[in-house]
């Protein structure tokens, strides 16, 4: 039988494991904390939250929130919208991203480097609120809804992300047999680039869910008609309500607004795991092609 030597570990290393330990789950703490906070604040009682009775589990179990959030009418209607800014966006940005990408891998591109440089300038400068305001407005696009996921949609560091996976994974002499036996860059692109890239496709068109599913900027910025506003407008909209109830709470010491700050907390809490739930059961899924798709396609020196 072969002898199994027990490697013996030092004290130093046993120091640098619990060191090491105790500051990763300080980190957990830290990230998890507020998530597990939400989580319990939906389904407390609302005037346990607002006096701070409600830390570690639920006081005082209540749906109030939830029920709320239910009986909302706009609520649904903004969260048919997001899904389709969602949906819209992903396409959008993953289509322009991977043939971008697939462009500047080319290497006989001709203006390549100029390209670059000028994509690589944007990424530090950018115009400024004011002249894109005036630019959506001379296209006449104030207050329709694709600019909402048209601003944005393309993000260089994606770009190059995508170039740097197809030049380190599709070798050259593939390219060229390809093209000897008459294929086009077109088929090139769809029959051959897209199945060998979509773990950094997945990870791009992730990026761009959460995202866009979490924007609500641009709509502040550019949308007028309350039938087109995402649902973090509603969230963000709830939010200001509530801190102006408790604010005037504070100064007349009204009970009907108690009751309405305190209405309106609980179905803060509520909606936030409402509209963060998509994303978080996406996740899972698509978890797997992160350490692949990030790793390959960084940019290497």
């Amino acid at each position: 039988m072969a002898n199994h030597t027990k490697i013996r570990r030092i004290r130093s290393d046993l120091i640098f494991d619990i060191t090491v330990n105790a500051i990763l789950a300080l980190l957990l703490l830290i990230v998890a904390y507020p998530l597990w906070f939400v989580i319990i604040a939906s389904v407390s009682d609302p005037t346990a939250v607002s006096f701070g009775k409600v830390i570690v589990w639920p006081v005082g179990f209540s749906l109030e929130g939830y029920k709320e959030v239910v009986n909302y009418p706009s609520i649904w209607r903004s969260y048919l919208n997001t899904i389709i800014y969602t949906l819209c966006d992903v396409g959008l940005t993953t289509v322009v991203t991977v043939m971008a990408g697939y462009a500047l891998s080319r290497r006989d591109f001709v203006g390549k480097k100029l390209f670059v440089i000028y994509m690589t300038i944007t990424m530090f400068f950018s115009g400024g609120l004011i002249p894109t305001y005036l630019t959506v407005r001379s296209l006449g696009l104030m207050d329709k809804w694709p600019i909402v996921f048209l601003l944005g949609c393309v993000s260089v560091r994606n770009i190059v992300i995508v170039r740097t996976f197809i030049q380190s994974n599709i070798p050259e002499s593939l390219v060229e047999a390809a093209f000897l036996d008459g294929c086009s860059h077109t088929k090139f692109l769809l029959w051959v680039v897209v199945p060998l890239s979509l773990p950094v496709i997945s990870v791009i068109a992730l990026f761009s869910a959460v995202g866009q599913w979490n924007s609500w900027f641009n709509a502040m910025i550019y949308l007028r008609d309350e039938n087109m506003m995402p649902l973090q407008i509603v969230l963000r909209n709830l939010l200001v309500n509530q801190t102006a109830m408790m604010r005037d709470v504070l100064e007349t010491g009204g009970n009907n607004d108690l009751a309405q700050a305190q209405k309106a907390l609980s179905m803060k809490y509520a909606l936030i795991i409402v509209a963060t739930l998509p994303i978080m059961c996406v996740y899972p899924f698509l978890q797997r092609f992160f350490v692949k798709g990030m790793t390959m396609g960084s940019i290497k020196g």
